[in-house]
């Protein structure tokens, strides 16, 4: 009588215990693989893109041409700043503007009414904005997919109008339609004016690298950590004991701060404020897009959108916007139905496999 060998009785799919390795645990918040081709790697081209972005005003005096690159910076900020809400958190915000408008109006008032600079009014329209941005996502957090959007888009067109038909609250001036205008001071510093387009250039280029450094951060800190946990599977974090409602409502009120600097940027750069420009459905669009077609969720996704799409929006308000109203959404729609089709991921996804091929990135990163 033949006796079965052990290791013949041992089903075939069943590993041997020398075989047995331990599995692979992601990488913690913090601690990333060397070769993942981000940490000290993305700030450090954050600080030299800002380096030489620093130095255009010395070779282009232009005004218009140093015009057209504040435009798009400023852009490339906001459509940054919202993708702190869609990007990470994975909630599609289409009323982000109404951020901008509070900012932007308080920014205007605390100078007119107070003499306040605007150096401490845009960080204070921005605590402002964030405030309310606690106020509208505790309950519209609890929603998901379109209603969330739908929602953010109803608060934001209900404050604009309430604005556009509101001459003063509370003995505050607004001024209804006519929006505010930011008196002259002359060239000063502390009231943030300039003859010139230089000095705006560089107040927006330190506002975007500060935005894209705290995009890094929130990629490397445990805050994205959960985010990218909640947007993945928001039950499944839950049972983690991960709360979707509080990180997703710091993750707002970053996103609304940020925003609300840019609105206090945008009044004293173009010295006129008014609900439709600033809290209108049309920056909400263009920051949403901006962000999508470049490539949310990255560091410099939000930056390749602007710079491909705000000239794009420049050109077609500016020649065609007077025969053809409202054709730059026309053409925002169609690139997006082709970005969502073949680019799902956005432009950032097939740049960053160019420079992977060249070498130039480590396999995996996410810039």
């Amino acid at each position: 009588m033949t006796t079965a060998r052990p290791d013949r009785l041992r089903s075939p799919t069943v590993p041997r215990p020398d075989e047995i390795r331990a599995p692979s645990l992601p990488a913690a918040p913090g601690r990333r693989p060397r070769d993942a081709g981000t940490g000290f790697g993305t700030l450090g081209l954050i600080a030299l893109m800002t380096l030489a972005a620093m130095a255009l005003p010395l070779v282009v005096t232009d005004s218009y041409l140093l015009h057209s690159c504040i435009v798009v910076l400023f852009f490339a900020y906001m459509a940054t700043a919202w993708n702190f809400v869609c990007g990470y958190v994975g909630q599609l915000s289409i009323g982000h503007a109404m951020f901008a408008g509070i900012g932007g109006y308080a920014t205007v008032l605390l100078f007119t009414g107070l003499g306040l600079s605007p150096w401490l009014g845009m960080p204070v329209g921005g605590l402002l904005a964030a405030l309310l941005s606690v106020v509208v996502g505790y309950p519209t957090f609890r929603l998901r997919g379109p209603y969330f959007a739908l929602t953010t888009i109803a608060f934001a067109e209900m404050i604009r109008i309430w604005v556009e038909n509101t001459d003063t609250v509370l003995g505050i001036p607004l001024n209804g339609a006519a929006g505010l205008t930011v008196p002259l001071r002359g060239e000063s510093l502390a009231a943030l004016q300039f003859n010139g387009k230089a000095p705006y250039y560089w107040v927006i280029v330190g506002l975007l690298a500060g935005a894209l450094t705290a995009t890094w951060w929130l990629e490397h800190s445990k805050l994205g950590f959960y985010l990218k946990a909640i947007r993945g599977d928001r039950d499944a974090a839950e049972s983690l004991g991960i709360s979707p409602a509080r990180y997703q409502l710091v993750a707002l009120a970053i996103s609304a701060f940020m925003t609300g600097i840019g609105g206090g940027f945008y009044a004293q750069f173009f010295r006129y404020v008014n609900a439709e420009r600033l809290i209108g459905v049309d920056l909400s669009i263009d920051m949403a897009l901006m962000s999508i077609i470049g490539g949310q969720g990255t560091v410099f996704g939000p930056l390749l959108g602007a710079v491909l799409l705000a000239p794009l929006a420049e050109i077609t308000r500016g020649h065609l916007g007077g025969s053809l109203l409202g054709l730059h959404i026309v053409v925002y729609g169609i690139i997006l139905m082709l970005a969502v089709l073949y680019l799902p991921k956005g432009l950032i996804a097939p740049l960053r496999s160019l420079l992977a091929r060249l070498g130039l990135l480590g396999r995996g990163g996410r810039r």
